[in-house]
């Protein structure tokens, strides 16, 4: 979107072609239509697309200039995003108008397309001789989708004359099209910062499960470790100096692990390339041999299932690399039911999730099981859950299932 402070003054020097008396000047409704769809699916910058169909609208209506505003993120003004037609102090002086404002705020708050003479109001907010003198009418086209009022295509027209009944309903459906486009526009904003959100809310619980609890055990440590030095016990010195090491040396691990994570990016032509790549890389980083199989090719998922999806397999076989002793792992993804199924299954030690560590230290396994807990609120986004089954020198499988028609819907 463009900036919000910004307005596109399209040149006034296009020729805008009056509507002649025996029909005149009249685009193919469906020649219009579609341009307008070819235009949503190429134009990044929304506004500019509203401001190049602007000129369309005058042509239409065989209006002398015109304006398109959208309703402000406050919802009190309408701003102006683009102006054709119109002097310059008359677009430096309604770039913010008030949405109850005249003809504007009556097509903006009524939903209907809004035809008047009475052009007190624009007189009376604007220094120029525009209204009354060129100006005999003003026609206002709500830019709508289901109901919702999103912004408003101005028309000035030359002379005191109603916009044809077939033009007005081409109008309404052109604003219908382009109101869309603009709730599409606001709907991916508010996903943004639902996805930012939740991404910073994972990472800040994963920063306390990887670092929290063993911060916690140095915080004691170093307590005990002061103590003892201070009573002159070098034996219980050296033993708290060996726990307080050994954690510090865990967390530095955890935080490595934690930013490479992070900054790994999925693979933009999908979750499948990215698996395969994650794949091909194993066994070069970890010596742990990884197979691979797939027995649902064609995976029917949504952007952000792709990625929750991903990151829980990342963090499986992480686990695998660095609290296995694997020498073989295996990565199997399948169709139970009407469930998806990821599965990664390693030959290691297993995981005795309730052993606790020696001298209250946290163990591989322990910190193995945080990293599983960050997975299960991934799998919750999906629908799904995680189970983990583990035998103690045979091995641990770690299996994500969600329901395939829900993700499918979603995609």
């Amino acid at each position: 979107m463009a900036n919000p402070n910004s307005t596109t003054r399209v040149s006034a020097d296009i020729p805008v072609t009056p509507r002649e008396e025996a029909g005149g000047y009249k685009l193919p409704a469906l020649g219009v239509l579609s341009e307008i769809t070819a235009s949503l699916s190429t134009e990044g910058n929304l506004e500019a697309l509203l401001g190049r169909f602007l000129g369309t609208l005058i042509r239409l209506a065989g209006a002398m200039a015109g304006t398109v505003r959208v309703i402000s993120a406050d919802e009190t003004h309408l701003r102006l995003v683009a102006a054709l037609g119109l002097p310059a102090e008359v677009v430096e002086q309604e770039r913010y108008v008030p949405l109850p404002c005249g003809a504007c705020g009556g097509a903006a708050q009524g939903d209907e397309i809004t035809q008047t003479a009475d052009l007190s109001v624009c007189a009376g907010r604007t220094s120029s001789q525009f209204f009354g003198e060129k100006c005999k009418k003003i026609v206002a086209v709500p830019l709508q989708y289901k109901g919702k009022v999103l912004g408003v295509y101005t028309l000035f027209m030359p002379v005191n004359r109603d916009v044809p009944d077939e033009v007005a309903l081409l109008f309404r459906s052109i604003s219908e099209h382009l109101g869309m486009a603009l709730e599409n526009a606001r709907l991916t904003r508010e996903n943004l910062r639902i996805t930012l959100m939740s991404e910073r809310h994972m990472l800040a619980s994963e920063m306390h499960d990887s670092l929290a609890q063993t911060l916690a055990y140095m915080k004691m440590r170093m307590a005990v470790l002061k103590d003892a030095l201070e009573n002159r016990d070098h034996k219980l010195s050296e033993k708290y100096l060996e726990d307080v090491s050994g954690a510090l040396e865990e967390a530095y691990g955890s935080v490595r692990q934690l930013l490479t994570s992070f900054r790994s990016q999925m693979d933009p032509r999908g979750l499948l390339h990215a698996l395969r790549d994650m794949v091909e890389k194993f066994h070069d980083r970890t010596g742990i041999l990884l197979d691979y199989s797939n027995d649902a090719p064609d995976l029917h998922l949504g952007v952000d299932q792709e990625v929750q999806v991903f990151h829980i397999v990342q963090e499986a076989l992480t686990n695998v690399a660095k609290h296995s002793r694997a020498r073989h792992a295996r990565l199997r993804i399948s169709m139970k039911g009407d469930r998806y199924e990821f599965a990664v299954e390693d030959d290691g030690k297993g995981i005795p999730l309730e052993a606790p560590g020696e001298g209250g230290l946290l163990t591989e396994s322990q910190y193995a099981r945080f990293g599983l807990n960050i997975m299960k609120e991934r799998a919750q986004r999906l629908g799904g859950e995680i189970r983990i089954e583990t035998v103690k020198g045979k091995g641990t499988r770690v299996s994500l299932s969600f329901p395939a028609r829900r993700a499918e819907a979603r995609a």
